[in-house]
C-alpha cells in the first residue's frame, strides 16, 4: 500500500517549511530591530524612546542619552571583534577546504582508475549504476555546499548575536520580561535561519544530483553523503578556534580581574574583557551554530543512504525516500508554534520565571513534535516497507518508525533534564560543589569532577535506550531517524542556546557603560538561566551525536562490504584501543591550547595593570586590542593540530589498515568520546553555576558563602577557570569528532574497500 502523501505533495511542502522558516526569522529580527541604539529625543508625555514604562535611569539620576550611546560603542567593539576573528578563521579554514576537496576527488575517482564508463551497483550487482567518478565529482560538491553552508549558519548567528547584545541590555531598564523576550528572539532568528537554510540546501542539492542520476538513487544519496562531511568539517574548526578563543580571553580575564584585583566581571578597566564578550559570540554561537548544522546533516545524510537501498530506494517512492526531511520539515512549523508561547502567550514578570519558560520550551516542542511525527509517518509511509540491514532486507511497519523517532525525541529531553538537575543552582549538585569552596579550590574540585563522572549515569542509559528499541525495530535506519528525532526540535534547542551567550554579552555590556547595579542583577538573572540551557543544548548536541555516528558508522560497515565486526581479531581490537585513545588525545590538545593562551592572556593583562598609570583608578582606558590579538592568534595556530588529528586518522587508518580496523576505531572513538564529553560539559557548567550561585546570594545557604571576594568565592572562581576549557572547547568539540570521522570513513568507504589496508596486504 503507498503512502498517503502523494510525492508531488512532498516536494512541495518540503521548500514551503523551510521557507516558512527563514520567513519566521526574518520576523523576530524585525521585532528585535525595533529596540533602537539611538538615542531618541523625549516624546511629548515625558516617555524615554518612546515608552511609557518607568526607567530605572530616571530614578537614580543617569544620562540616558549618554547609557544609550555607550551600549552602542560597546557592541560596535564587539561585533567588529568577532568579525575580524571569523573572516581571519575563515581565510585558513577555506584554504583546508579547498585541500580536502581535492582529496575527496582524488580518492573517489582512483577507486576505478578514473573511469567513466558505468559499473555494477555496490549492492545490487545485477543492474549498473553511474561511474565511480560521477561520485567523486559530485561527493565533492556537496561537501563544498555542506561547508559553506555550515560556515554561512556560524557567521550569521554572530551577526544576529551581536546585533541583539545592547539591545537586551537597554530592554533590562525596563524589566527582566522585556529583556527576556529580546535574547529570546534573537535566538530564534538563529535557531530558525540554520534549520531552514539547512533543509532548503540539502532539498535543491539532492534535486540538482537527480537531474545527473537520474533512476540511480544509490549512487545519488551516496554522493550525498558529502554534504554531512563538508557540514561537521567546518564545526570542527569552528569549536575549536572558537572554543580556545573565547576560554583564552575568559580565564586570563578570571584569573587577574576578580581573583588577583579584586574588580568585577566586566569591568571596563579589564583589558581582557572585550575579547571575553567576543569569545562569547565566536565561541557559544558560531561554534554551536556550525555543530548542530553538522548533526543535522549528518543524520539527514545517514538516514538517507540506508534509505536508498531499501525498499524506498529499489521501488523509487519518493515520500518514503524524503520521510527524513519531512520530519525536519514538521519540527520547523512545531518549533515556530513552540516559540509563541515564550514570547506572545506568556509574559515573564520576575527574574524565578526566566529558567522554567525555558524549560516550558523544550516540553511544548517535544509534545507538539510527538503528534507531528505520527501524523508525518501515517500519511508520508506506506503500512509496510523493508529497511536495508546488513546484507537484507527486513520488513518494518510505519508505526515502528513513528517509535523510532520518537523515541529519539524523548532521549533528547531526558538527556536535557539530566544535564539541567546537574548543572543548574536551584538543585543540590551544584549547591554542594558551591558549598564544597568553603574548605578552598581543592575540595571545589574534587566535588566538580565527581559531578561530572556522575552525571554520566543516566544520558548514556537514555542513549542505550534508544539504541536498542530503534535498532530492534528498524535496525540502523531506525537509530538515523531517532538521532533525527532528538534533532527535530533543533530549532527551539537553538534559540534557548544562542540565548545564554546573548544574555552573558548583555551583561558585560551593563557592566561597562556604567548601569546601575539593578540591572545588573536583570541581566546576570538571564545569564545564570542562559548558563543551564547552554549545557542542555550540549548535551542534546552530544547525545545527537552518539546515535548520528552509531547510524554513520552502520552505513560504513554495509558500503565497506564488511558482514561482521569481530571484536576478538586482533585487526578490530588494535583499533578498537586506538579509537578509545583519540577523544583523550584530542582533549589534551584542546586543553593546553587554551592553557597557553591564557598564559599569554594572563601575563598582558598584569602587565597592562601594572604597567598603565591609572588603570586601576579608571581614568586611563585599558589596551583591547592586543588582548583581542593574542586570543586571535592563538586560536588560529592552535586549531590547526586538533582538527588534522581528526582529519587524517580515519585516511591513515583506512588505507593503511583496512576496512575492519577502522571499523573498530570509529567505534572505540564513539564509547569513548561520548562519555568524556558529557563529563567535560557538566562539570565545567556545574563549576560556572556553583560560582554564579556564591556571586547572586539569593538563599540563606548562599549568603553565607559569600559575598563577591571572598576566600569561598575566589576558590568558585577557580573551579569555573578550569571549567572553562572543559565545558566550552573539548567537551563540545567531542561530539564533532566522532560524528565527523565516522562521516568520512563513510565518504571514502569506495576507496578503502577497494584500496585499503596496504600494511596487512604484505604482512
Amino acid at each position: 500500500m503507498a503512502a498517503l502523501l502523494s510525492d508531488l505533495a512532498t516536494e512541495i511542502l518540503i521548500p514551503v517549511a523551510a521557507v516558512v522558516g527563514i520567513a519566521f526569522a526574518l520576523v523576530q529580527w524585525v521585532l528585535v530591530s525595533r529596540v533602537k541604539l539611538s538615542p531618541e529625543k523625549q516624546s511629548a508625555g515625558g516617555n524615554k524612546n518612546g515608552y511609557g514604562d518607568y526607567l530605572i535611569e530616571e530614578e537614580e539620576g543617569l544620562n540616558d542619552h549618554n547609557v544609550v550611546v555607550k551600549c552602542a560603542e560597546i557592541q560596535s567593539a564587539i561585533s567588529e571583534g568577532a568579525t575580524s576573528f571569523l573572516f581571519t578563521e575563515y581565510q585558513y579554514v577555506g584554504i583546508f577546504m579547498v585541500i580536502f576537496a581535492v582529496l575527496i576527488f582524488l580518492f573517489l575517482g582512483s577507486v576505478e582508475g578514473f573511469s567513466t564508463k558505468s559499473q555494477p551497483c555496490t549492492y545490487s550487482k545485477d543492474t549498473t549504476c553511474k561511474p565511480a567518478l560521477a561520485n567523486a565529482l559530485f561527493s565533492t560538491v556537496s561537501f563544498l555546499l555542506g561547508a559553506i553552508t555550515s560556515l554561512f549558519s556560524g557567521f550569521l548567528g554572530m551577526k544576529i548575536a551581536t546585533y541583539a547584545n545592547a539591545r537586551t541590555t537597554l530592554e533590562a531598564r525596563k524589566g527582566v520580561g522585556k529583556a527576556f523576550i529580546t535574547a529570546f528572539r534573537s535566538g530564534a532568528v538563529m535557531g530558525f535561519l540554520l534549520a531552514a537554510n539547512g533543509l532548503l540546501v540539502l532539498y535543491i542539492t539532492i534535486n540538482l544530483f537527480k537531474l545527473y542520476y537520474g533512476e540511480d538513487w544509490e549512487g545519488l544519496f551516496e554522493s550525498i553523503t558529502g554534504y554531512g562531511l563538508g557540514g561537521s568539517s567546518m564545526a570542527l574548526f569552528g569549536r575549536v578556534g572558537g572554543g580556545i578563543y573565547t576560554k583564552a580571553a575568559d580565564v586570563g580575564a578570571d584569573l587577574v580581574g576578580k581573583v588577583e584585583r579584586n574588580i568585577p566581571e566586566d569591568d571596563p578597566r579589564n583589558p581582557a574583557v572585550i575579547a571575553d564578550n567576543v569569545g562569547d559570540n565566536v565561541g557559544d554561537i558560531a561554534g554551536m551554530g556550525s555543530d548542530l548544522f553538522g548533526s543535522y546533516a549528518e543524520s539527514s545524510c545517514a538516514a538517507l543512504v540506508v534509505a536508498s537501498i531499501s525498499s524506498f530506494g529499489i521501488n523509487h517512492d519518493l515520500t518514503g525516500m524524503c520521510y527524513p526531511l519531512l520530519i525536519s520539515s514538521v519540527g520547523i512549523v512545531v518549533c515556530l508554534v513552540t516559540t509563541l508561547f515564550a514570547t506572545d502567550f506568556f509574559e515573564i514578570k520576575s527574574v524565578k520565571e526566566i529558567e522554567p519558560a525555558l524549560k516550558k520550551q523544550l516540553i511544548i516542542s517535544t509534545v507538539l513534535m510527538t503528534i507531528g511525527i505520527a501524523i508525518v509517518s501515517w500519511i508520508g509511509l506506506p503500512a509496510k516497507f523493508t529497511i536495508y540491514s546488513f546484507g537484507s532486507q527486513k520488513e518494518v511497519a510505519n508505526w515502528q518508525l513513528f517509535f523510532c523517532v520518537a523515541i529519539g525525541l524523548w532521549a533528547g529531553l531526558v538527556i536535557g533534564f539530566v544535564t539541567e538537575y546537574y548543572t543548574s543552582n536551584a538543585y543540590s549538585p551544584v549547591q554542594d560543589v558551591a558549598d564544597s569552596c568553603r574548605t578552598g579550590a581543592a575540595t571545589n574540585v574534587i566535588f566538580g569532577l565527581a559531578l561530572g563522572y556522575k552525571s554520566v549515569i543516566i544520558p548514556i542509559f537514555a542513549i542505550a535506550v534508544s539504541i536498542f528499541v530503534s535498532f530492534s525495530l528498524a535496525a540502523m535506519y531506525g537509530i538515523a531517524v531517532a538521532a533525527l528525532g532528538m534533532l527535530s526540535t533543533i530549532a527551539t534547542g537553538l534559540a534557548i542556546d544562542a540565548y545564554g551567550p546573548i544574555s552573558d554579552n548583555a551583561g558585560g555590556i551593563a557592566e561597562m557603560a556604567g548601569m546601575s547595579h539593578r540591572i545588573r542583577e536583570r541581566t546576570d538573572a538571564l545569564d545564570a538561566a542562559g548558563n543551564t540551557t547552554a549545557a542542555i543544548g550540549k548535551g542534546f548536541a552530544i547525545g545527537s551525536a552518539a546515535l548520528v555516528s552509531l547510524a554513520l558508522f552502520g552505513a560504513f560497515v554495509s558500503r565497506a562490504g564488511i558482514s561482521t565486526v569481530d571484536v576478538l581479531t586482533p585487526k578490530v581490537f588494535i583499533g578498537l584501543l586506538v579509537g578509545a585513545m583519540l577523544p583523550y588525545w584530542f582533549s589534551a590538545m584542546t586543553m593546553k591550547s587554551v592553557g597557553s593562551a591564557a598564559l599569554k592572556m594572563v601575563e598582558e593583562v598584569r602587565r597592562q595593570f601594572n604597567t598603565i598609570p591609572g588603570l586601576m583608578e579608571g581614568t586611563t582606558k585599558p589596551d583591547y586590542a592586543t588582548c583581542v590579538k593574542i586570543s586571535t592568534d592563538a586560536s588560529i595556530k592552535e586549531m590547526i593540530p586538533p582538527g588534522a588529528l581528526v582529519m587524517l586518522t580515519p585516511l591513515i587508518v583506512g588505507t593503511l589498515f583496512g576496512v575492519e580496523t577502522l571499523s573498530g576505531v570509529l567505534a572505540g572513538a564513539l564509547v569513548s568520546g561520548v562519555q568524556i564529553a558529557i563529563s567535560a560539559s557538566n562539570t565545567g557548567g556545574a563549576w560556572d553555576n556553583a560560582k554564579k550561585y556564591i556571586e547572586a546570594g539569593a538563599t540563606e545557604h548562599a549568603r553565607t558563602l559569600g559575598p563577591k571576594g571572598s576566600d569561598c568565592h575566589k576558590a568558585a572562581v577557580i573551579g569555573d577557570t578550569i571549567g572553562d576549557p572543559l565545558k566550552d572547547t573539548s567537551g563540545p568539540s567531542l561530539n564533532i569528532l566522532i560524528k565527523l570521522m565516522a562521516v568520512e570513513s563513510l565518504v571514502f568507504a569506495p576507496f578503502f574497500a577497494t584500496h585499503g589496508g596496504i600494511i596487512f596486504k604484505y604482512l
